[in-house]
């Protein structure tokens, strides 16, 4: 089992920890992205954590920061799909695979 980033999550990561560093400091832009790698890890160890959303999507909350990752799971690969702050519009990343 593998964890993958859709190359529009991979720039959801950068564009969340540039504005962490610019807002904050680059401490908090280094822990939001330990706190992204953590939870990547404990998706690749328990796949099924998410909750169940459409188009066999699943949604998991990052605990520090307000951030939900949504991630598929496609036989041994656990494809995260979009990182979106819990403000954004409901259907923010929707169109991508």
């Amino acid at each position: 089992m593998k964890v993958t980033l859709h190359p529009a999550a991979e720039q959801d990561v950068h564009e969340a920890a540039a504005f962490y560093e610019r807002e904050g400091s680059p401490i908090v832009a280094a822990r939001f992205v330990a706190e992204f790698k953590r939870l990547a890890a404990l998706l690749l160890e328990h796949p099924d954590i998410g909750s169940p959303r459409s188009n066999g999507r699943r949604g998991f909350a990052m605990s520090v920061f307000p951030y939900t990752v949504v991630y598929r799971v496609i036989a041994d690969e656990v494809r995260i799909i979009v990182v979106k702050h819990d403000s954004k519009r409901p259907g923010f990343g929707g169109r991508r695979a």
